[in-house]
């Protein structure tokens, strides 16, 4: 089966049928509709790898996310993807997902991969190291748009959430209620994520004239941003430091913690009041309900994949940095 078959059935060019096939001109949607009737008639499939070759554009966007084993991190990345992919379907793109494991040299393995399918371009959320590496291992002249971490060492759209507006507001409120032993977990510092929560963990105490003690502030390191390190640390804030109140500023690590307080009999809010980062369904359900930082990650994929569409065809403008804003979800945690 032919392009030129497809034409003949449909009664028009093979231009006609080109343009309906990778939207490079107006089509009058009567003609078009009937060209794609065809086709689904012939069973014609396009050779996307010739036609990439042709027009020098494969239609499909890479995405790399930076998710571990057992880590609920996955829920964000995937209404990312999610976004992502509402838009670039409707602009005809495909979409290829692939997962880093936030290992940096499985990182670059997965940009070599990325560089043998003809991308259009990629998304990525960087893992902990520099990416200087980036320039040079790419192949083709594809751009790069980074989400949810600002990477070292590289250029390209970044695609941010507020953070550090998040934490600032989840800890005034607790300052609010009358708090200032409020104990700080974070996932591994050095990730622009976890570094301007706790510069907003900090400005809020400053602010509302509450002395900064370091060691209320426990980070897990970077092979333990877990489940198992949010119990502990939360245990150790606890039983060391007697804090009144905690905000955890990691989806996995806020259940770690939870964990330890239900397991140990310490009423929520009564004995400790707790906040935490990224609004999961599971949040709802507990007892008391968790108040949570939400991001909007739907929103991140979308203007991700906008961003990424128009740095493809205006290659030359000058970078962007654009942040989404949190919102701080109150519930009976706090």
């Amino acid at each position: 089966m032919s392009i030129k078959e497809v034409a003949k059935r449909a009664n028009v060019s093979t231009a006609t049928v080109s343009h309906v096939i990778n939207g490079t001109r107006y089509v009058a949607n009567e003609t078009k509709m009937r060209v794609l009737e065809v086709m689904k008639e012939l069973k014609y499939q396009p050779n996307s790898v010739a036609r990439s070759l042709r027009s020098k554009q494969s239609k499909i966007i890479g995405l790399m996310v930076p998710i571990l084993p057992n880590d609920t991190a996955s829920f964000f990345f995937m209404s990312i993807a999610q976004g992502i992919e509402s838009v670039l379907t409707e602009k005809g793109y495909s979409l290829i997902l692939s997962n880093t494991k936030d290992d940096s040299a499985m990182e670059q393995a997965q940009v070599k991969m990325f560089n043998s399918q003809l991308i259009d371009g990629l998304i990525m959320a960087p893992t902990y190291e520099e990416h200087a590496y980036l320039d040079t291992l790419r192949t083709g002249d594809y751009p790069v748009v980074f989400i949810d971490r600002k990477p070292t060492e590289a250029q390209g759209d970044c695609v941010l959430t507020e953070g550090a507006r998040g934490a600032y507001e989840a800890v005034a409120h607790l300052i609010g209620k009358g708090h200032e032993r409020i104990g700080f977990i974070t996932g591994s510092l050095g990730l622009t994520t976890s570094d301007e929560r706790l510069a907003g963990y900090k400005q809020a105490l400053a602010d509302n004239g509450v002395p900064i003690e370091e060691q209320l502030i426990q980070a897990a390191d970077s092979t333990n941003s877990s489940f198992d390190s949010g119990y502990r640390l939360t245990q150790k804030l606890i039983t060391n430091h007697h804090i009144t109140a905690l905000f955890v500023a990691n989806n996995v690590m806020t259940m770690g913690a939870l964990h330890y307080l239900q397991e140990n009999n310490i009423a929520v809010p009564d004995d400790i009041a707790i906040i935490g980062f990224d609004d999961y369904e599971w949040a709802r359900v507990t007892r008391p309900a968790l108040s949570m930082v939400k991001q909007p990650s739907f929103e991140l994929g979308e203007a991700a994949a906008n961003i990424l569409l128009e740095r493809i065809e205006n290659p030359d403008a000058e970078y962007k940095e654009v942040r989404l804003p949190t919102e701080l979800i109150i519930r009976g945690s706090s």
